[in-house]
């Protein structure tokens, strides 16, 4: 993973020709053709600062970029919009110099105004990003944030090629920061024109732009002939067919009707598919930065009391539910994924204990239970592992009514904060970039606990949160240890409140048809997830 190094000025001059320096496109690409993907569930928006569950995050890569980027198939990082970067020796002031010629899809050209506008809209509490809390160490946020000012005091334009981001705190990710979707640039008469509708008509300067969005049937992407980047995108089109049930598609994938299913292999025909030789060949498999969780919201009676909290983490058998995966996981202990650097080994967490779990209820003064409502995205397996779940909490006098909807709905319900308990299956977390700050400020931070914030428990505590920026803020490479002791401290901390139940962490498996070309990193993709669309291709 590429680091910057705040103890020393860093200018890294490194403009991507047509060669593309950083990465070595396949020699068999041809340009031209187009694929199909299927969904079963229609695009919320495709708008950068608001989009992001797995269905839209690689869509919205396509179509916008920001001024950081990441190699393809890997989370190594490299410039974007921004042509070379330079930071200051104490690390707190980012000077980004801007590649000239860059068009918005509109014929505009892109200038470091566009840049500036685009960090205000999404730190704007009106435009109620979900990403909003990532930008938090840039110098203004917290009055941008409370509504005492409309722009953010440390992003200046220098010139038109130029903007300086001025950081209130050292801050380790902050390269990986402007690399996010959140972080895209888009032009405001586009925005303005649109208004709300902006996520219904995006605008921006990726390698594709939106041709055609028939809502509930069909979405797609075209060609930007006039992208930056020389020499991508190989595709003309990329169509999405909504309203796909997952194993339809799987036989449409079959019959060589579609390219990629969206939503995965279908449990129900997991096994069928890796014991055929011939489909097994299709698939790609790929380790992730992902736990599915239970989110618990403590604003609302009786998740309000941490004993309540604990006894559900304690009621539920997570191997019995991996084996509704076909074992395609581990069970989790705590919100990070093994993988992830600041995982906290030998930590048991909460382990199964039905009568424990009882124990605790009557301690909170429910020893006859209670009855709540267990949101759960209507994709299977979901709705499967959301019967287990309730058949776990049954078994302590919990009775938990299920409401499987569409992701939408679900993700809307979470951001509302009316949802008692959601299973995120279909929406869990995979990590934005591989460091531990990803997996708290958004899901567990103060930030994230808003309207419309992705923190679904409504979880904030204000000692974590301070421990969490005292943790980025050691930016000095000799201290990494030190760093991640930190996190561990934070997550544990997390558990000891109980605002989740980590369930299990899984692997992904995606599949392709047999005319799809490109490395098998390309569609395991730890950026663009599912697929990255810029650079995969029709043989």
């Amino acid at each position: 993973m590429t680091r910057w190094l705040a103890s020393t000025a860093l200018v890294l001059s490194l403009a991507l020709p047509a060669t593309a320096q950083d990465y070595t496109p396949d020699p068999n690409a041809k340009p031209g053709g187009s694929i199909t993907i299927t969904y079963k569930d229609d695009v919320a928006t495709l708008d950068p600062a608001i989009g992001y569950d797995w269905q839209n995050w690689s869509m919205i890569k396509s179509l916008y970029d920001g001024l950081m980027d990441y190699v393809p198939g890997t989370t190594t990082l490299r410039p974007g919009l921004a042509e070379s970067y330079e930071i200051s020796a104490d690390g707190m002031t980012y000077t980004f110099k801007l590649r000239a010629g860059v068009k918005f899809h509109n014929g505009r050209e892109m200038t470091a105004e566009d840049v500036k506008y685009s960090l205000d809209r999404v730190t704007n509490p009106a435009t109620q990003s979900p990403g909003a809390g990532f930008f938090g160490s840039i110098k203004g946020y917290d009055a941008i944030a409370g509504g005492t000012a409309d722009a953010l005091e440390g992003v200046t334009v220098i010139d038109p090629s130029t903007v300086q981001i001025e950081l209130s705190r050292p801050d380790a990710t902050f390269l990986h920061v402007m690399a996010l979707n959140f972080a895209s640039v888009v032009p405001k008469e586009a925005v303005d024109a649109a208004g709300a509708d902006f996520g219904k008509q995006p605008v921006g300067t990726g390698a594709f732009k939106l041709a055609e969005w028939t809502l509930g049937q069909r979405l797609v992407l075209e060609k930007n002939a006039d992208y930056w980047r020389e020499g991508v995108p190989y595709l003309d089109n990329v169509v999405f067919e909504i309203g796909q049930e997952p194993v339809v598609a799987l036989l449409r994938l079959q019959n060589g009707e579609v390219d990629v299913p969206g939503d995965g292999i279908p449990p129900a025909k997991f096994t069928e598919v890796m014991n055929d030789p011939a489909q097994a060949a299709r698939v790609v498999i790929g380790g992730q930065l992902h736990t599915g969780y239970i989110t618990l919201n403590v604003t609302m009676a009786p998740f309000d009391k941490v004993e309540v909290r604990r006894a559900v983490n304690m009621a539920i058998n997570k191997d019995r539910i991996t084996q509704i995966i076909n074992g395609r996981a581990v069970a989790a202990t705590q919100p990070l994924p093994p993988s992830m650097p600041g995982y906290t080994e030998g930590y048991a967490g909460y382990g199964y204990d039905v009568e424990g779990a009882k124990k605790l209820l009557a301690d909170a003064g429910l020893a006859d239970g209670f009855e709540t409502d267990l949101y759960v995205m209507n994709t299977d397996p979901n709705p499967r592992i959301a019967q287990a779940i309730q058949q776990d909490l049954a078994a302590i006098g919990i009775k938990a009514n299920i409401q499987s909807l569409a992701q939408a709905n679900v993700i809307e319900a979470g951001g509302a904060g009316t949802a008692p308990m959601i299973w995120s299956g279909g929406m869990a977390w995979i990590a934005d970039f591989p460091d531990p700050s990803n997996f708290y400020g958004p899901i567990l931070g103060c930030a994230g606990a808003v309207e419309g914030g992705w923190n679904w428990s409504k979880f904030c505590d204000e000692e974590l949160d301070a421990k969490a920026i005292e943790a980025d803020s050691l930016s000095d490479p000799a201290r990494v240890a030190d760093r991640m002791a930190l996190w561990s401290d934070v997550y544990t901390g997390v558990m000891d409140q109980a605002p989740w139940v980590p369930v299990f962490n899984e692997e992904r498996y995606t599949m392709k048809s047999e005319r799809m070309g490109g490395e098998d990193a390309l569609y395991v993709d730890p950026v663009s997830i599912p697929v990255n669309y810029d650079y995969v291709f029709v043989k």
